[in-house]
């Protein structure tokens, strides 16, 4: 599949996002670039990350790995602007979309009260020319078929992603997880819309900010380290540059792409 035409600039008139994803490296492996772009811009930005990635580096227990992977996830999002990093504790490879996380993430949203959510890619898999990933022509997220050559995407990801689309609703309604308001969490329905990185119709012009993403994504060095015996540096330059290519029919050296879902 060629790569689709991006038709427009993703809006930028909001003043606070929350980026949810499932584990650290997550964010800098798609969107940091322009996390980056939007602080600039004096934009409030947080993380809210539903695991620690402690089972994401082969040798290395669970125990050991979670604070490391933490660490890494603060001096990554300090890079690009961000201040405030929330985990929410879930376990890693684990990740249901059901009832528990819903809820947790409802509880997030209503904590935070964000303009805009961001996620990340939640299909099946993802094509070698990953952004043209399944992209179908409204530029919404993949109708869930696994292409020939394609990477299955991490169980993690498909049920985060799939779930934030619901809690963005639950943390909007007084009579779903009613718990919550008796914590002090009021309900919020002040979402416009929800951005997932990846296949998408909408970008953001990153080109001013490809270097904070990579430099971002180094900040990964242990778990990029595990990874095989290519550089960090090497590594994420690829990564970086490779989610931040120039896309017909969008005017930037380098943009990150999205798929925009009115909440």
């Amino acid at each position: 599949m060629s790569e689709f035409e991006v038709v427009r600039s993703l809006p930028e008139d909001w003043t606070r996002a929350i980026v949810v994803v499932a584990h650290p490296d997550d964010i800098e492996y798609g969107c940091a670039s322009a996390v980056a772009r939007w602080t600039d811009q004096g934009k409030d930005v947080r993380y809210v990350l539903a695991t620690s990635g402690e089972a994401g580096i082969a040798g290395l227990p669970p125990a050991q790995c979670g604070p490391l992977r933490e660490d890494e996830e603060r001096r990554s999002a300090a890079v690009v602007g961000v201040t405030h990093v929330e985990f929410l504790g879930h376990r890693d490879g684990q990740l249901e979309a059901g009832l528990a996380l819903r809820r947790d993430l409802a509880a997030a949203i209503r904590r935070h009260r964000p303009d805009v959510v961001v996620t990340m890619f939640f299909g099946h898999a993802w094509r070698p020319d990953d952004d043209a990933a399944d992209a179908p022509p409204d530029g919404g997220v993949s109708r869930q078929a696994l292409p020939d050559g394609g990477f299955v995407n991490s169980a993690d990801h498909r049920a985060l992603g799939v779930t934030v689309l619901d809690a963005v609703a639950d943390a909007a309604n007084e009579w779903i997880f009613p718990e919550l308001a008796e914590q002090g969490l009021a309900p919020w329905p002040g979402v416009h819309w929800i951005a997932v990185s990846g296949p998408g119709r909408y970008a953001v012009d990153v080109s001013d900010y490809v270097e904070a993403g990579v430099a971002s994504l180094e900040q990964h060095a242990r778990y990029l380290e595990a990874l095989g015996p290519e550089p960090v540096a090497v590594r994420a330059r690829d990564q970086v540059e490779a989610v931040t290519r120039r896309r017909r029919g969008f005017d930037a050296e380098h943009a990150v792409t999205f798929a925009l879902y009115r909440a």
